[in-house]
């Protein structure tokens, strides 16, 4: 039994809480909580009978035989949190984004490593059933050439959302609707259609007082010669409509929408096999909220990952790729210009501190 400790009570952290402290994963169980807040963490400690603490050192020194320590704190802070607890030899979880800046997540890669430890970045977007089907169909090469790939976020953050906490769209801690609410979107892009060669980005603040954006669209050229579009925003009024992504080849087009990348809604292939048949009814899943059914399959992964000591789906070079692509969006949005990756980010605002 894996014994998992969180640090950062807020929002996100009522599904962690939920998964580990009420045995919905089998080898893994909540330990332990942490939060700066004295208030959230003595509500969340209580209401799963275990420590909670204020100081995530002390939690690290005192709670000796936590195995994994999850970190739910804000974006801007992952960097120096994981950093902090490397020291403590525990293998640690942190939430999407992995950090705001890419010397950051450098840093980060390389610390775990000088200590021993793995480091999991969380994408649970990836073990929603639609989509490990998809990224079937796309190993088993049943697209052929790859055409086109689009992701759609229209989700809905008002006002109250963001005033709910300091950090909440900021750069320095948040970033915009790229960074943030669809950054799982955007790796499942990447995971799907390949490298990215390019980007052009543009973005605008619609309907809430923030730093950073809510709604923005980018173009994208495949190195495969493919393209892409993302088209991001919290600006849906007055509840949350999608989150999807679609994949269109010479040989099959695939789309899966709901709100959560959840329900299969196309699945066209040139050359049928008989499962086809029963894609549409079987692999549609409807979850009670955006985060979906895939922090449980994702749990489940990282105790194998750490029981059997395998390889993570989403490590911290794998975590990387994404926050580099979100860069460079941010960075055609300061120039106005097309952004080729690989690139060192010059007018990129996100992560920055004053």
């Amino acid at each position: 039994m894996l014994n998992i400790a969180l640090v950062g009570c807020g929002r996100i952290s009522v599904r962690h809480a939920e998964l580990l402290g009420s045995g919905l994963i089998g080898q893994a169980r909540l330990a332990a909580v942490c939060d700066i807040d004295p208030a959230r963490a003595r509500s969340l400690g209580e209401q799963y009978g275990v420590p909670y603490y204020t100081d995530m050192h002390e939690m690290a020194g005192k709670e000796k035989d936590l195995d994994i320590i999850t970190l739910l704190t804000p974006s801007g802070l992952h960097a120096e949190h994981v950093i902090g607890l490397a020291p403590y030899g525990k293998h640690l979880i942190v939430e999407k984004p992995m950090a705001l800046c890419l010397d950051d997540a450098d840093q980060m890669i390389k610390t775990c490593d000088e200590y021993g430890i793995k480091l999991f970045v969380i994408k649970q977007n990836r073990f929603n059933i639609p989509v490990m089907k998809l990224r079937e169909a796309m190993e088993g090469k049943r697209f052929g050439k790859l055409v086109l790939g689009t992701v759609r976020v229209r989700w809905c953050r008002d006002q109250a959302y963001y005033d709910h906490d300091s950090w909440r769209g900021t750069w320095a801690y948040d970033g915009g609707v790229f960074a943030n609410q669809a950054s799982h979107h955007i790796d499942l892009l990447e995971w799907m259609m390949g490298s990215v060669e390019s980007v052009f980005a543009k973005s605008t603040t619609a309907l809430v007082n923030i730093e950073t954006e809510d709604t923005g669209i980018v173009v994208l050229k495949f190195r495969n010669g493919a393209l892409g579009v993302i088209e991001a925003t919290t600006a849906t009024r007055p509840k949350d409509l999608e989150g999807s992504i679609s994949i269109l080849g010479e040989k099959g087009t695939v789309e899966i929408g709901g709100f959560a990348v959840n329900q299969m809604k196309t699945w066209n292939f040139v050359h049928r096999i008989p499962e086809d048949e029963e894609i549409l009814n079987n692999y549609s899943v409807n979850p009670p909220d955006v985060y979906g059914f895939g922090h449980k399959a994702y749990y489940e992964h990282v105790v194998d990952c750490v029981v059997n000591n395998k390889k993570a789906l989403i490590d911290g070079l794998e975590g990387r790729k994404s926050l580099e692509l979100i860069s460079a969006i941010y960075e055609s949005i300061e120039t106005g210009r097309e952004v080729f990756l690989r690139f060192v980010p010059q007018k990129c605002k996100l992560g920055i501190k004053h």
